[in-house]
C-alpha cells in the first residue's frame, strides 16, 4: 500500500460474492477460497453419485464451476471435462424429437445418447492429439471415431449445439453416416422394422465404436488404469432453462436420465456422467424406472452451521484470510439482533441455501457501508436489510415456481397482515373465500387448488412449516409430506416481514403509557412521606390489574395444547401490561398524572379485544389451549370492570371464579 494512503475499513472490503456462480468465477471469489466443498462436491469428485439435486440457489452450478476449474494438484477433479448446457434452440430440438415405434421417453433417450456419444468422441480425438501419454501412434479405432465426426458434421469446429442437434436428430430419424465404423446404412439398416428400431441400431454402432476407442487407448481404467488418468466427466446443467411443466419437457428429462444410466454402463469407467437437476423438476417426474435412480441421487442440503462456514470462507476470500469467526460475528456484525445471536437471526430468516445467505449478508454490508457510511454493521442495519430481503424473497419464491405453480403468488394474501401461526381450519376458511377467484383465474389447476393441495404445495416450496411434536419442521429438514392429522402450520421467518405477519397470532400490541414512562425516567413526581405509605384506591386497583395479569399468565402456562409461539406472544403482551402497572410507585399515580380508573378500563378493553383475537385465530377451542386462555381473559375483563365500578376498599373478588 502506498505511503500516506489510509487503509479502508474491513467493512468496505467485505463482500460475500455474487448470487450466480458464473459471475462468482468471473470476479474470482468462488475460486479464491469462496467455495465450500460439501457432500455433493465430494460425491461428484469421487464418482459416487450421478444425480446432484437441489433447489434453485442451492449451489449446483457452483459445484459444476468448481469441477470445471479443478486440477489434480489441489485434490479436485483433474480429468477431462465436457459440459452440456442446452439453450432454447437445443431444448426445442430435444422436446420435438420423435421416432415412429418408440414412446416419447425412449425416443428422447436416444437423442441424449447420441449427444453423449458425440461429446465422448470429440474428447477422444482431442485427448489423443493433445496428450502425449498415449504415444505417437493413433489407434485405428480413434481414427474411425474422427472420421465419423467429420462425416456427420460433428467436428470440434462445428456450429452451435442446437444446430448440431438438429442435424443429429435428422440422422437418427433417417440415416447417419456410419462408413467410418464399416457399416453402410443404406444397405445394412433397411431391414429394421421401424424408425425407432433403425435409430437404436445406428446408435449402438456409434457407441460401440467410441467404447472400443476408449478401450484401445487404455482410458477405461479410471485413475488407476493403464492410462493413469481420470475418466471423462460429462456434465449436464441448467436444464431448467428449457423445461416447462408440459409432457414433452418431462419426457426430455426422463430421456436424459435413461440415457445417462445407459451411457454409464456402456462406457464403463471411461466416462462419468453428472447431472445437475432442480429439485422441483426431478420431483415432478413419474416413470416406471424411477426407482432405479435412488442410489444415484444426492440432494444438496444446507445446515445453519454449513452456511456459517460458507459465510466465513467468503468473508475471508474478500476481506483477508486472517479474519476470524469472532471478528466477523462480534466485530463487523453486532453480537446480537432482536435478542438473538446475529448469525442465527440471519440464517434463520433465509431458506437454507447459499444464494439467500449471500444476498442477505451483502444487503447488511451495503446498508451499513454504502447507505450509512459506517465502519461496522449495526443491529438497525440488519433489521432494515431483513425487511428488504423478506420482500425480495417473497417475490423470488413466486418466480422460482412460476412454471410449476403459476398461482403461487395469489396464495400469499391468505397469510397477509395476520399471525404467522395458522391452523388447518382457519386456513380452510380463508381458502374457501378465495377458491372461486383462484379457480376462475387458473381453471387448468382447479384439481390442485384444494385446501389439501394448497397446504402440500406451500409446504413443498418451503413457505409453510408444520408442527410435529415440539418442533416446527420445513420440507428442507424433513421429506415426510404433511399428514392429514397435522393441523398447525407456521409461515417461514423468511417471508413474515413482507407479509406483515411478524407475531404468532394476530393480536394488537399493547402500548404502554408513554407519558408515564417519561415521567418515571425523569423522576418527575412528588415526594413521598416517610414511613409506610397507606394503600389508597389507586394502589388497590393497580394491584388488581397485576393480579389479573398473573392469572392470565398462569393460564397460558397451563395451556398445554397452545402453540409455543402463540403462548410467547400472549405472554409478551400481558407482560407489558404488568410492567406498566408495577412501574407506578405506591401512592404516586396522581402525581404522575395517571388516571387509574380510566387506565383500568382501557386495559380491560384491550384484554377483551385480545380474547376475541385469540378465539378468532382458530388455534384451539379447548380448555387446555387458546380457548382456555381466551376464556380466562374474558373472566378477568368482567372482574376488572366490576372493580373499577366498586366503592373504595372493595376488592372486587366476590365475582371472581
Amino acid at each position: 500500500m502506498a505511503e500516506g494512503v489510509a487503509r479502508l475499513p474491513v467493512l468496505a472490503d467485505l463482500h460475500f460474492g455474487r448470487e450466480d456462480a458464473e459471475r462468482d468465477v468471473t470476479e474470482g471469489l468462488l475460486l479464491r477460497g469462496g467455495f465450500l466443498p460439501n457432500a455433493a462436491y465430494r460425491a461428484a469428485v469421487a464418482g459416487r453419485k450421478m444425480l446432484i439435486i437441489g433447489r434453485k440457489g442451492s449451489g449446483k452450478s457452483a459445484i459444476r464451476m468448481q469441477l470445471m476449474a479443478d486440477a489434480d494438484a489441489d485434490g479436485g477433479y483433474g480429468g477431462g471435462k465436457a459440459l452440456v448446457s442446452p439453450d432454447e434452440a437445443a431444448g426445442e430440438e430435444i422436446r420435438r424429437f420423435e421416432l415412429q415405434g418408440l414412446p416419447g421417453d425412449s425416443a428422447k433417450a436416444l437423442i441424449w445418447r447420441y449427444l453423449f456419444a458425440v461429446h465422448a468422441a470429440r474428447y477422444l480425438v482431442s485427448h489423443v492429439k493433445d496428450d502425449g501419454a498415449h504415444g505417437r501412434r493413433t489407434p485405428d479405432s480413434v481414427k474411425a471415431v474422427h472420421r465419423f465426426l467429420r462425416q456427420n458434421g460433428e467436428s470440434a469446429d462445428a456450429g452451435r449445439l442446437g444446430e448440431r442437434l438438429a442435424q443429429g436428430a435428422k440422422g437418427l430419424q433417417t440415416s447417419l453416416s456410419l462408413e467410418a465404423f464399416g457399416v453402410k446404412a443404406a444397405v445394412d439398416m433397411t431391414r429394421e422394422a421401424s424408425e425407432g428400431a433403425r435409430a437404436a441400431r445406428q446408435l449402438d454402432v456409434v457407441e460401440e465404436g467410441v467404447a472400443r476407442a476408449f478401450e484401445e487407448l487404455g482410458c477405461a481404467g479410471g485413475r488407476d488404469g493403464a492410462a493413469g488418468h481420470e475418466p471423462l466427466l460429462l456434465m449436464v446443467d441448467e436444464l431448467e432453462v428449457v423445461w416447462s411443466a408440459e409432457p414433452d419437457s418431462n419426457s426430455m428429462v426422463i430421456g436424459l436420465l435413461l440415457a445417462a444410466k445407459h451411457a454409464a454402463g456402456r462406457y464403463g469407467r471411461a466416462v462419468r456422467l453428472l447431472l445437475f437437476l432442480r429439485a422441483d423438476i426431478y420431483d415432478s417426474l413419474t416413470f416406471g424406472e424411477g426407482d432405479k435412480f435412488h442410489g444415484d441421487e444426492l440432494r444438496i442440503t444446507w445446515t445453519e452451521q454449513a452456511l456459517r462456514d460458507l459465510a466465513l470462507a467468503r468473508a475471508r476470500a474478500s476481506a483477508g484470510a486472517r479474519l476470524t469467526e469472532t471478528e466477523l460475528w462480534r466485530g463487523i456484525f453486532p453480537e446480537r439482533v432482536a435478542d438473538e445471536d446475529t448469525a442465527s437471526h440471519v440464517f434463520g430468516r433465509c431458506l437454507p441455501r447459499p444464494r439467500d445467505a449471500i444476498q442477505f449478508l451483502n444487503l447488511c454490508q451495503e446498508t451499513a457501508w454504502l447507505t450509512h457510511g459506517r465502519e461496522r454493521i449495526t443491529e438497525g442495519d440488519v433489521l432494515r436489510a431483513g425487511r428488504q430481503f423478506s420482500a425480495w424473497k417473497l417475490k423470488d419464491l413466486a418466480l422460482e415456481y412460476l412454471v410449476a405453480h403459476p398461482f403461487l403468488k395469489q396464495l400469499f394474501p391468505l397469510f397477509q397482515n395476520t399471525g404467522y401461526v395458522v391452523t388447518r381450519s382457519t386456513l380452510g376458511g380463508r381458502f374457501d373465500a378465495a377458491a372461486g377467484t383462484l379457480h376462475g383465474r387458473f381453471p387448468a389447476y382447479a384439481e390442485a387448488l384444494t385446501l389439501e393441495g394448497v397446504v402440500d404445495i406451500l409446504y413443498g416450496v418451503g413457505f409453510l412449516g408444520v408442527r410435529r411434536g415440539n418442533d416446527v419442521v420445513f420440507a428442507a429438514d424433513d421429506h415426510l409430506p404433511v399428514q392429514p392429522h397435522e393441523t398447525e402450520f407456521h409461515v417461514h421467518r423468511c417471508f413474515r416481514e413482507a407479509l406483515g405477519a411478524t407475531s404468532a397470532i394476530d393480536i394488537r400490541r399493547y402500548e404502554p403509557l408513554a407519558a408515564l414512562s417519561a415521567r418515571i425516567a425523569s423522576g418527575a413526581h412528588g415526594p413521598q412521606s416517610s414511613g409506610t405509605t397507606p394503600r389508597n384506591r389507586d394502589d388497590l386497583l393497580l394491584g388488581e390489574l397485576s393480579r389479573s395479569c398473573h392469572s392470565i399468565l398462569a393460564q397460558v402456562s397451563r395451556a398445554v395444547t397452545l402453540t409455543p409461539d402463540a403462548g410467547a406472544e400472549i405472554t409478551r403482551q400481558i407482560g407489558r401490561v404488568l410492567d406498566d402497572a408495577q412501574r407506578i410507585p405506591p401512592g404516586a399515580a396522581l402525581s404522575l398524572g395517571v388516571h387509574v380508573d380510566g387506565h383500568l378500563l382501557s386495559t380491560a378493553h384491550y384484554f377483551e379485544a385480545l380474547a376475541a383475537r385469540i378465539l378468532a385465530s382458530g388455534l384451539d377451542d379447548g380448555t387446555t389451549g387458546a380457548g382456555g386462555v381466551a376464556h380466562r381473559i374474558e373472566e378477568e375483563v368482567r372482574r376488572l370492570r366490576r372493580v373499577a365500578g366498586g366503592s373504595y376498599g372493595s376488592s372486587g373478588n366476590s365475582g371472581r371464579s
